[in-house]
């Protein structure tokens, strides 16, 4: 049996996106339902479960964790996880533990994570205007994201700022918060909206594709090619102004899967090989049984073999539904 982790494309696998909640304290409009329901928490993996089967990814070959949600960091108690994990940064195995977050709990946990061995920090956060915000999260939060964000700064953190491009909501907001990221020494990320899950709103008049947004942008900035990479799907630019990264994830513009060097687990022990694909192995059931090792190897592996070559992300007038049924916020992104 390999020990490496590799698909059958000769991708290898050595990035591990972990879901550690479904949950969220906010309700953007692109990636759920207002009323929310949410996985019962009998259903999720305990905290040691999670630590065990990331401690059995690591062994064959992952050295990037991502931990994501939902909003990670309201499952109870996370930090006990954090730094469980944070060992295998000071062996070396792990060459990086980091997480995606909405900001709103950064300024209590800023400080903690940094100190458990966290060096970088992804935050979404869509506007910078309060309105906006609003109704957009449908939660009047955008003060907390701020005060987390400073919190991130003085804890000394790195911080990318995530944003997705929202037809006829933020576009005409991107310019300004680009500035202000690269400004507060935020690097930043722009992202196509991807249908995933029933939600409250029609998806094609929340569409913008990426393309539109660089010739506007490069029309008022100078944009130069950057080889920076982070382990993920996005494509840097070097925006002369500011002084600052400004990447982009195209899933309808420009299919990035050639290189996919990532596998997503939910925090049910799900493992999705592609966040555009509905197929999933359950490693519950390994992890749970009484040849936990052997047989979490044999799930993974069954789970690299069903691997797809790429993604079914689509945005058209011909489909009117998501082109994957689950919501983000199962798998995390």
């Amino acid at each position: 049996m390999s020990a490496s982790l590799q698909d059958s494309f000769g991708r290898d696998i050595n990035y591990l996106r972990l879901s550690l909640t479904d949950r969220c304290d906010l309700r953007c409009i692109y990636c759920m339902a207002e009323n929310m329901t949410f996985l019962p928490k009998k259903d999720l993996l305990s905290l040691e479960e999670l630590d065990h089967m990331c401690a059995q990814f690591i062994r064959r070959g992952i050295k990037k964790i991502r931990l994501t949600g939902g909003e990670p960091l309201v499952r109870r108690d996370f930090m006990t996880l954090i730094k469980a994990l944070s060992r295998h940064l000071k062996t070396g195995e792990l060459h990086e533990l980091t997480l995606t977050t909405n900001g709103t709990q950064l300024a209590r946990f800023a400080a903690p994570l940094k100190a458990a061995g966290v060096e970088r920090i992804n935050v979404s956060l869509d506007s910078l205007n309060r309105d906006v915000f609003k109704k957009l999260t449908r939660r009047d939060a955008l003060d907390q994201v701020l005060g987390g964000l400073d919190a991130a700064k003085q804890a000394g953190l790195k911080v990318k700022i995530n944003t997705v491009a929202l037809k006829d909501m933020n576009i005409a907001e991107l310019p300004s918060m680009m500035e202000w990221a690269h400004g507060q020494g935020f690097d930043m990320t722009l992202i196509e909206v991807m249908p995933m899950g029933d939600i409250d709103e029609d998806r094609r008049d929340q569409y913008m594709p990426l393309t539109v947004i660089y010739d506007e942008l490069a029309a008022c900035y100078s944009l130069m090619d950057d080889a920076h990479r982070t382990g993920g799907p996005a494509r840097y630019v070097k925006v002369k102004e500011t002084g600052g990264r400004l990447g982009m994830i195209t899933p309808l513009t420009n299919n990035f899967c050639a290189g996919c060097n990532r596998i997503r687990v939910t925090c049910t022990g799900r493992i999705y090989m592609c966040l555009g694909q509905d197929d999933y192995v359950d490693l519950r059931a390994a992890l749970r049984g009484p040849k936990p090792k052997e047989d979490l190897d044999a799930a993974v592996n069954r789970a690299l073999r069903k691997k797809p070559e790429k993604h079914n992300f689509e945005i058209s007038e011909n489909r009117s539904g998501p082109a994957v049924g689950r919501h983000m916020s199962l798998t995390g992104g």
